[in-house]
């Protein structure tokens, strides 16, 4: 009944969440943009081979080994603040049998203030966004979409291996509302993805994230058997210049932060750059410090 109750309140909490994708607060429409961008089917890879290093899988460095300088190139005032790899990993609560767990933020302790920065599909492919992400060694988890990624898997794998120890996770192969589909209907998409990330990067990912926060029990099913570990939702929402909170108006502790890679086009004018300073910016003010989030699961 527990486990019933958390699943209910994650996938409320993820409803709320995926109103800030269809055009809600200063945000653009970028779910409808998502389709209207999404390329021709092609073979899920960019051309390219996976390298030695992308089929290994390398340690984690501690985040933030940003340059003293960097914050100022990319309009901040003070540097940010990195939290290290804790000792031991939070208690993720239990699942059901051959499903797995859901998670909407991490279960750290009310006094630590951390945050996880996460960014969705890949249609938006910014040279300066590279620099900046490795100028400020931003640990970033990954959701990739194949249909609008995979014109140029090669960008995001400079992401991943910027030092930063960012992440390539799942996001399915198309973007639909995967509780539209049958069982095996999600399982071809959650699936067909870690197939190709795997034949692309080396590396089956361990994270899933559903399009718009939509899941069932067949999602949790289907996630389980593609092999994944977690089906990961958000609580805070990056816009276009402020976050929108699934509850209260604040972070809280632990809080998984959705942004996506988006461009102009998208976000009525503002650089993929500008978006992510403005993201930074509100978690200093709040007095957070950003976490890698497969450190925690």
């Amino acid at each position: 009944m527990k486990h019933a109750r958390r699943l209910v309140a994650g996938t409320l909490a993820a409803g709320a969440l995926a109103l800030s994708l269809t055009g809600c607060g200063d945000s653009a429409d970028p779910t409808e943009r998502l389709a209207a961008r999404t390329a021709q089917p092609t073979a899920g890879t960019d051309g390219a081979t996976p390298s030695t290093a992308s089929q290994s899988q390398s340690p984690s460095p501690a985040p933030g080994g940003a340059s003293d300088e960097a914050y100022k190139k990319w309009g901040l005032t003070a540097p940010l603040q990195y939290a290290p790899k804790p000792a031991q990993k939070p208690q993720i609560p239990k699942t059901g049998p051959g499903k797995v767990p859901v998670m909407d933020r991490i279960p750290v302790p009310a006094d630590d203030k951390v945050v996880f920065l996460t960014f969705d599909d890949g249609a938006e492919k910014d040279p300066e966004f590279l620099k900046m992400a490795a100028d400020l060694q931003l640990p970033i988890s990954m959701f990739l979409t194949d249909s609008v990624a995979s014109a140029d898997y090669g960008h995001f794998e400079k992401i991943r291996d910027n030092g930063s120890a960012s992440t390539i996770n799942n996001h399915t192969l198309t973007h639909p509302n995967l509780r539209t589909l049958s069982f095996e209907g999600q399982k071809k998409e959650i699936c067909g993805q870690q197939e190709r990330l795997e034949k692309r990067f080396g590396k089956r990912p361990p994270l899933f994230r559903p399009p718009f926060g939509n899941y069932n029990d067949d999602t949790l099913r289907a996630a389980s058997e593609c092999g994944v570990s977690s089906l990961v939702l958000w609580r805070v929402s990056m816009q276009i210049n402020n976050f929108q909170y699934a509850e209260g108006s604040a972070l809280k502790p632990g809080d998984i932060i959705l942004a996506h890679f988006r461009g102009p086009g998208e976000l009525k004018g503002t650089t993929e750059t500008q978006m992510t300073t403005r993201m930074l910016q509100r978690i200093q003010e709040q007095g957070y410090r950003i976490g890698r989030l497969e450190d925690y699961l």
